[in-house]
């Protein structure tokens, strides 16, 4: 066993997050680097006085020459002075810190950025899929750059799209993959979309609700937009279902209002899509001149990249295949956590 990966609750729960770390989990042991899954309570970012220090207790039985890769939910929330009692090397995968999510209120926010700071001070080495996570932390967190890997999400190629492609919808779906969290920006993508009634389109937003009211919130706009008849909240699907809707869409769409990385819209392109976006986080440097940008929050202007992907697609599409092609592998993604495992092993 060269590591540990810790990861809260469900590790095969399909946001990019978990899906990034059960995927590496699995290719390092695909590619002969055994590292065992140590399963923690699910209830992190908000952990109970239990789950912390069962946590803590398991964490402190993994041996000193067995580095643990660290979940970011419970690495952001975690008691720091409990950290520093764990003697095998802490290896942090971070792919969002904790208080730059959407809708947290002030006290809340700034909590947990003083927690991950203090954090992070007992971090060996720090994991982000993306140079703009690894400046956030370097920026606002405190982080040692030396003490930072870049690990980009890795894709399987067997997702690029075929030489007979699905045929596509007709009306042409607009298609949006994001957790039904406000984070994600599916209220401005529905603002924008009502801009858009004299033009030919439908569209899904699969995701699974991230809690009850925002799911409720986004169905109230639905009606009130009167757009139930062409928009519909598709909730989450499996592998398979997934791949078809891509492979039918025409313009994949994600009004999100902070990405880390933003796997999906990697994803997008690798069927070809042209991608609607917004300037933020990690997504200019995710989706390059494959994408077409708003401002945050901006429905208008959402609205008309939206349409200016629709009458352009063959254009926007070259340039997300040609950018697709330089997409890392798992296996790429792996060998980097190889290399910082075997750094802090000697």
């Amino acid at each position: 066993m060269i590591a540990v990966f810790a990861i809260p609750g469900d590790k095969d729960r399909r946001t990019g997050g978990f899906i990034y770390e059960a995927t590496v989990l699995r290719v390092l042991n695909e590619l002969g680097y055994p590292t065992q899954h140590m399963i923690l309570p699910d209830s992190f970012p908000d952990p109970t006085a239990a789950d912390m220090a069962t946590t803590l207790n398991r964490l402190r039985d993994v041996p000193p020459t067995c580095p643990i890769i660290l979940d970011g939910l419970v690495f952001g929330s975690i008691d720091p002075a409990g950290l520093a009692t764990v003697q095998a090397p802490v290896i942090a995968m971070i792919h969002h810190p904790l208080g730059l999510e959407t809708g947290l209120n002030a006290e809340r926010a700034k909590m947990l950025r003083r927690n991950e700071i203090a954090a992070l001070k007992h971090a060996n080495h720090v994991i982000v899929p993306s140079p703009h996570t690894a400046d956030i932390l370097i920026r606002e967190f405190e982080a040692d750059p030396e003490k930072i890997t870049i690990a980009a999400p890795g894709f399987d190629r067997p997702a690029l799209v075929p030489e007979v492609a699905r045929e596509k919808m007709d009306p042409p779906l607009i298609l949006s993959v994001g957790l039904l969290a406000p984070r994600k920006g599916h209220d401005v993508l529905l603002d924008a979309l009502s801009q858009m009634t004299m033009v030919s389109w439908q569209a899904e937003i699969v995701g699974k609700p991230h809690d009850t009211e925002t799911f409720k919130a986004l169905s109230r706009q639905l009606v009130s937009l009167d757009l139930s008849h062409r928009v519909s909240l598709v909730g989450e699907l499996n592998e398979a279902q997934l791949d078809a809707r891509f492979r039918s869409a025409s313009v994949f769409a994600l009004a999100t209002r902070y990405e880390g990385y933003g796997m999906v819209l990697s994803e997008a392109m690798l069927y070809g899509l042209p991608v609607v976006s917004c300037s933020v986080g990690a997504v200019p440097e995710t989706v390059g001149n494959a994408g077409i940008l708003s401002p945050v929050n901006d429905a208008q202007a959402f609205a008309k990249g939206l349409q200016h992907a629709l009458h352009n697609q063959d254009l926007f599409a070259a340039k997300s295949r040609v950018l697709a092609q330089s997409l890392p592998t798992w296996a790429d993604t792996s060998r980097c956590f190889v290399k910082v495992v075997k750094a802090l092993t000697g």
